[in-house]
């Protein structure tokens, strides 16, 4: 196993992701690709950007996720694992599978919620969506 795809949420248990992945890594000498997927541009969507201070506000929110991502993988490369952060906008699920294909990952590990019933009847899962669709392995971790 030489490449590891983890995708980060930035969430409060994103430290029991990291923890895992970089056990996972060091005792297969892999490679770490942070990948945390924004949201696609605005004309992508369909809408226009609005005004400057929306375009100023989201630009802000890009170069803070970007800055959280190379401090986690700061934190993976003094742990002794190569790691590099992406922050790449698009659609969730497309994305992690277009970015995992580009870079010859070998597995894919992504946090798992457990939803309600209710959740499950109208939604589905960004974790559950990447199985379904996914030609690599993927792992999923409990978060709660």
């Amino acid at each position: 196993m030489k490449n590891i795809l983890v995708t980060i949420e930035f969430e409060d248990q994103s430290d029991v992701l990291m923890e895992k992945a970089t056990e996972i890594a060091a005792k297969y000498g892999a490679k770490v690709w942070l990948v945390h997927v924004a949201a696609p541009e605005p004309d992508f969507v369909g809408y226009g950007t609005g005004p400057q201070y929306i375009r100023d506000t989201l630009a802000q929110d890009l170069r803070e996720e970007h800055r959280i991502l190379q401090k986690y993988a700061d934190e993976m490369k003094n742990n002794g694992v190569e790691a590099e952060g992406l922050l790449v906008q698009g659609s969730t699920v497309e994305t992690i599978i277009t970015e995992s294909e580009k870079l010859n990952i070998d597995m894919i590990v992504i946090g798992h919620h457990k939803r309600s019933f209710l959740y499950h009847l109208f939604m589905t899962g960004t974790d559950e969506s990447l199985i379904e669709q996914s030609n690599i392995p993927v792992l999923t971790i409990p978060l709660n």
